[in-house]
């Protein structure tokens, strides 16, 4: 059985590589799209996504405990099916648009099990998943009403 820093370490090790793999996929999208609006937009989720993981990396050491270094496989696969997805459409910025929407979905629905989990966080840590969260939130409306312009 995990002790309560192990347990919380671990959740927040998951947020981690969620936000490496955030981070590239912006990235990876700023590149692919044609918009100087998107290219800007996914340049700043990019560096908002590096900014909550060196956060969590924070958060993870006062448990002491090691944040882990690198993304996930998925989100390679995913970085991947970006590119091929961009390549191959006819609608590009609208393409990525909707991939940015899913992974956004996918993000949000993680910090909500990580702050509802039945692990008691302390309450900074509680704030800083809130607040990352809601930033989330916030951009995936504006990536929505974006998609609907385009």
């Amino acid at each position: 059985m995990y002790s309560y820093t192990q347990e919380v370490a671990s959740q927040l090790n998951g947020l981690l590589m969620k936000n490496y793999d955030a981070e590239k996929g912006y990235q990876t999208a700023a590149e692919n799209v044609d918009s100087d609006v998107l290219t800007n937009l996914f340049e700043r989720k990019a560096k908002e996504r590096k900014k909550f993981g060196n956060e969590l990396k924070k958060e993870i050491r006062l448990f002491g405990r090691l944040p882990q270094d690198n993304g996930s496989s998925l989100g390679t696969i995913h970085r991947a099916w970006m590119d091929t997805k961009a390549f191959f459409s006819l609608d590009n910025d609208k393409s990525i648009l909707e991939e940015a929407i899913r992974g956004e979905k996918a993000s949000i629905k993680e910090y909500n099990e990580v702050i509802n989990s039945k692990e008691h966080l302390p309450k900074s840590t509680s704030e800083m998943l809130k607040s990352q969260r809601n930033s989330i939130i916030d951009d995936t409306v504006l990536i929505k009403k974006l998609e609907e312009i385009k």
